[in-house]
């Protein structure tokens, strides 16, 4: 996992680096608002034991709540994103918070500032297993992914978006009811989202 780590670290730097050194850049912040969708896979000792629970349907069109903060300039932009979401169905519980680095390229579409944006996300995800009458658990895993939307500039500063991100990622958890010890495990196998986000320049 350290090594995994480190290989990310590294790659993010090499991206953003690149990016930072073939424009000159513009500081932005935004925030975002958009909808999840998980796919969790879980192990066959965990459908044997608790009845093959549903854990895609708890995080399953879920609101999620971003913030983020970068450079871009004509030609891309590169930023760093956290991201919050949590969700609950049928007595189980999950809470996912992303931690993400991500380059975006833009293709101008007119001269009023429609740009269609896409690129790749590297980051991390984690994962907590909440659910009432089970031991709390939580991992931290690594994410990789691409995105693609239409950016619309509202003036010189301010510009509005609207997208969707699907990332892969390795976060898992164990579900160990109160009293009765581990019974299987989940591995959050995917996420997709659409989103709308408002963007800054300063």
């Amino acid at each position: 996992m350290k090594a995994t780590l480190t290989k990310l670290a590294l790659a993010t730097s090499l991206v953003f680096g690149a990016a930072a050194t073939a424009h000159a850049d513009n500081n932005f912040a935004g925030f975002t608002w958009g909808q999840t969708s998980n796919n969790i896979q879980k192990s066959s000792a965990l459908n044997a034991n608790q009845g093959n629970p549903n854990f895609d349907s708890v995080i399953n069109n879920e609101s999620t709540w971003g913030i983020r903060a970068g450079q871009q300039n004509d030609v891309g932009r590169y930023y760093a994103t956290y991201e919050y979401i949590s969700g609950s169905n049928d007595g189980l519980k999950l809470r996912q918070q992303n931690l993400l680095g991500s380059y975006d390229a833009f293709l101008p579409l007119n001269e009023n500032g429609t740009k269609l944006f896409g690129g790749g996300t590297l980051g991390l995800v984690k994962l907590e297993q909440n659910s009432p009458g089970v031991s709390r658990d939580t991992n931290v895993g690594y994410a990789a992914g691409l995105q693609a939307g239409l950016l619309q500039e509202v003036n010189e500063n301010a510009s509005i978006e609207g997208g969707y991100r699907y990332l892969r990622t390795n976060a898992s958890t164990e579900f160990a009811p109160h009293g009765e010890g581990k019974v299987g495990s989940l591995d959050l196998h995917s996420s997709g989202q659409w989103y709308l986000g408002a963007n800054y320049k300063f």
